[in-house]
């Protein structure tokens, strides 16, 4: 009794734990041996060098644990059993039994190295890390939402990947303003630009580039993309280029260039066009692309990239009866609108001309009405002087919608020709360097015979011409692919350029037309407006509410004389 009572204080603490249970079910000389073996396991975490020879109690330690295994449905016993006791709401959210039985092995080891009385907070501790692993153990259906997700995201790059595969491009050029001194003025444009083309760093960016820029940009197209029609930009003017008629032309053609260049299948992918969009180092890049590709300069290009010369030749005659046709046909067309715009010259030249008639006609009625002394006639006169002003704007705006609608359509289609020379002059250099690489490959194949011929006493050299001539029918080979390709190209270049021609020609046609019109009706609104003013009485009122039963009749004259002066100008249009 005495050593049940100094024994007490060790009794009470595994009271918590399991022991409780087997007290109640057995007597208390039963539960006497069990707390001598509680007191040594608990012992054993807190001195583990006296626990050394004891092995044997860690054994019949583990027996109780397996007898505590008999006593429960649950398959991991002692685990289930003391979490039933310290929390019982852990075994009821356990996992499924299948779950733990492949952690069953968990169970045994820890116990082996510690004991089974370690107090409540270890086995709270193993009863986390069991359910930790059985949430380890569930990804395969965490996995399943996850095995979905690749498939969007294997969706949204098909359909970035159409986007990119046809990118469109909005770009304006616009705020023209003048910079530099006396000596360096030039006009510098803001150039903004809208794409879907994942090439860019942004959506929307816009940089600033002057006239050079733009003709850079054309030189560089143009020789790294022999065969493709680039559209060029407008024409340098020495005098009147700070006019703002000019200047506005200048801009409207400059904004048609780069449009029309992004929307090229082929021009929309070169680099170049991406410098010079997006740049804002634009001249430091310039050059340092300079410095790394200096072979690129005047009408190279590509051929360099093979090793090909591209040296001029003699007079190039054309095999082919389908570009012989199209190089007469863009002669013939060439020609005719050049008639044609020097005809719009005549007309713009004529309505500035009316818009000068119709300004100096204002002078001279102001100076009339300003003699008059009757107030009758010298208000009518300040009238028709004003009128006169408002039609000398029309005209001068007329003449400009008629520069910016159909000339420079014209003057486009103009260039575009220029243009397409330029890639037949390149198709020519091609041709020229193709049959210069046969000549040349024909002069190494006559060495290579006269060293064969010679018998073997000069191998060395015979090796040397081998390779020479091997080199020679890569570069005939590959000039002439590069001659098939430009031919191929070409075609494809040509037709879409008559596509364009009749899409860009009637817009522009239906746009002159439309701003005719349009100017028609505002000079007859302008006329019938100051008739109605001198009809007025005295007191303000129209005419045509004095009149009566006249102001039909009147009206409908009016009207007629209306319809009769818009027909004669539609017709002089």
């Amino acid at each position: 009794m005495d050593l049940d009572s100094a024994d007490s204080p060790w009794g009470d603490e595994p009271s918590h734990s399991p022991q409780a249970v087997g007290s109640s079910k057995s007597g208390a000389d039963d539960a006497t041996p069990e707390q001598s073996s509680q007191q040594a396991s608990v012992q054993a975490p807190r001195s583990p060098a006296r626990r050394g020879p004891r092995g044997t109690r860690k054994i019949s330690a583990h027996a109780t644990k397996l007898e505590a295994v008999d006593d429960t449905v649950d398959p991991l016993g002692p685990l289930g059993d003391k979490a039933s006791e310290t929390s019982p709401t852990a075994t009821e959210q356990a996992p499924t039994p299948p779950q733990k039985e492949a952690f069953a092995g968990r169970n045994v080891r820890p116990t082996s190295s510690t004991s089974q009385a370690s107090g409540t907070a270890g086995m709270a501790d193993s009863v986390t890390l069991e359910e930790d692993g059985g949430g380890f153990h569930g990804p395969p259906p965490v996995q399943a939402p996850t095995e979905g997700e690749p498939s969007k995201r294997q969706s949204e790059p098909s359909m970035s990947l159409e986007k990119a595969a046809n990118p469109t491009f909005d770009i304006s050029v616009g705020d023209p303003h003048k910079v530099g001194d006396l000596t360096s003025s030039h006009i510098v444009y803001q150039v903004r630009t809208k794409t879907t083309s994942k090439a860019y760093r942004q959506p929307e960016f816009f940089v600033s580039r002057r006239y050079r820029d733009f003709l850079w940009l054309y030189n560089s197209m143009h020789n790294s993309n022999p065969g493709v029609v680039v559209p060029p930009p407008p024409e340098k003017q020495a005098v009147g280029r700070f006019d703002t008629n000019f200047v506005e032309s200048r801009r409207a053609a400059l904004e048609r260039m780069l449009n029309k260049i992004a929307a090229h299948p082929i021009l929309q992918q070169d680099g170049d066009l991406k410098i010079f969009l997006e740049s804002e180092t634009f001249n430091l890049d310039v050059k340092n692309k300079e410095n790394r590709e200096p072979d690129l300069g005047q009408n190279k290009g590509m051929f360099s990239s093979f090793g090909i010369n591209v040296g001029g030749g003699g007079k190039f005659v054309e095999h082919d009866d389908w570009f012989h046709d199209r190089k007469v046909y863009l002669d013939a067309l060439e020609n005719q609108l050049k008639a044609l715009m020097k005809s719009i010259d005549g007309v713009v030249a004529q309505r500035k001309g009316l818009a000068e008639a119709a300004g100096d006609f204002s002078g001279s009625l102001q100076a009339l009405a300003a003699v008059e002394l009757s107030p009758a006639l010298s208000s009518p006169l300040y009238g028709l002087s004003d009128l006169q002003v408002r039609i000398r704007e029309l005209y001068e705006r007329q003449a400009q919608q008629d520069v910016l609608t159909l000339g420079i359509t014209i003057d486009e289609y103009l260039r575009l020709i220029g243009s397409i020379k330029t890639a037949f002059s390149q198709r020519q250099k091609a041709y020229h360097s193709w049959h210069a690489a046969e000549a040349e490959m024909q002069k190494r194949k006559h060495t290579q015979d006269k060293l064969l011929r010679q018998g073997k006493t000069q191998q060395d050299r015979l090796n040397q011409v081998n390779a020479d001539v091997a080199d020679a029918e890569r570069k005939v080979h590959q000039a002439r692919l590069l001659f098939e390709d430009m031919g191929r190209l070409m075609r494809n270049e040509l037709q879409r350029f008559e596509k364009e021609k009749v899409e860009d020609f009637k817009s522009g046609v239906e746009t002159f037309l439309e701003s005719a019109v349009e100017a028609q009706k505002e000079l007859i609104e302008l006329w019938e407006t100051f008739l109605y003013q001198l009809d007025a009485g005295e007191d303000g009122a129209p005419f045509y509410a004095a009149s009566g039963g006249n102001a039909p009749s009147q009206a409908g004259a009016d009207e007629g004389n209306a319809s009769a002066s818009a027909s004669v100008t539609e017709g002089e249009a």
